[in-house]
């Protein structure tokens, strides 16, 4: 049975998406059989594994609002399977508010396909409410990406504190699965001290692996497709592989 797991940090440009996008690519480059599931409106991901959001023919707003089976709507790439997104989903928060259970629907959706998939990554949108709620009570755990900046921990008690509330009341079985640091700055003392004190925050959580800044990982995206194909040679591709490998250990 594969584990769920959500990537999430209510900060945008923590390197969220990039970190869902590139680890999907590179745990399929080891073999495993991967699903990402694109729970942002922005549709991020879904382009960033070379999915054409304007041509899909269902997405994760139609597995959730219209009760299409998830498997319908997998796109297969060479990068990993992809459970498309589309800017119709931003009104589904609204659109679920007089549903039963409605902070379970994602949950009910992929839970046929927890057996066909190693792994199945939820990228969530910058922010916490309905649509991430989903992807907190689907999941089996979080990987939270946080940026070797200032404002890194600024925001983290509050994902925590719904993090205990959701495993409290809705889904016990959920659990932080990793810490990943991004945007690494090896010339400033800055970054080693924020990793530093993330690393004090989340004792056992942290990957070892720290994903640099890489003028590779931002131009990959406008390509449409993960860094470990557009340069595998890249720092940033180097990072993402060696995560992969800590990440698949865990499973």
């Amino acid at each position: 049975m594969g584990k769920i797991i959500a990537v999430v940090n209510q900060k945008g440009g923590v390197g969220k998406t990039t970190t869902a996008v590139n680890l999907t690519a590179a745990l399929h480059d080891l073999g495993l059989k991967v699903l990402m599931c694109d729970y942002d409106p922005q549709a991020n991901a879904t382009s960033g594994l070379g999915v054409d959001k304007r041509k899909i023919k269902y997405s994760s707003y139609d597995v959730t609002i219209n009760e299409i089976p998830a498997r319908d709507a997998i796109v297969q790439t060479e990068y990993g399977d992809v459970l498309p997104s589309s800017a119709d989903l931003a009104g589904a928060a609204v659109e679920l508010i007089g549903t039963d259970h409605r902070e379970q629907q994602l949950g009910k959706a992929l839970q046929d396909l927890k057996g066909e998939y190693d792994v199945i990554f939820v990228d969530c949108p910058p922010s916490l409410e309905l649509l991430t709620l989903n992807a907190l009570c689907a999941a089996d755990g979080i990987l939270v990406p946080v940026q070797c900046e200032y404002y890194a921990l600024e925001g983290l008690s509050d994902l925590m504190s719904t993090l205990r509330t959701v495993k409290r009341r809705l889904n016990p079985r959920l659990d932080i699965f990793g810490v990943a640091l991004t945007m690494f700055d090896g010339r400033t003392n800055f970054s080693t001290q924020v990793a530093q004190e993330v690393r004090r925050h989340f004792p056992g959580k942290v990957f070892s692996t720290v994903v640099p800044r890489n003028v590779r990982l931002a131009e990959a995206p406008s390509h449409g497709i993960p860094v470990t194909a557009y340069d595998r040679s890249s720092r940033g591709a180097q990072a993402y592989r060696a995560m992969a490998e800590e990440l698949k250990a865990k499973l």
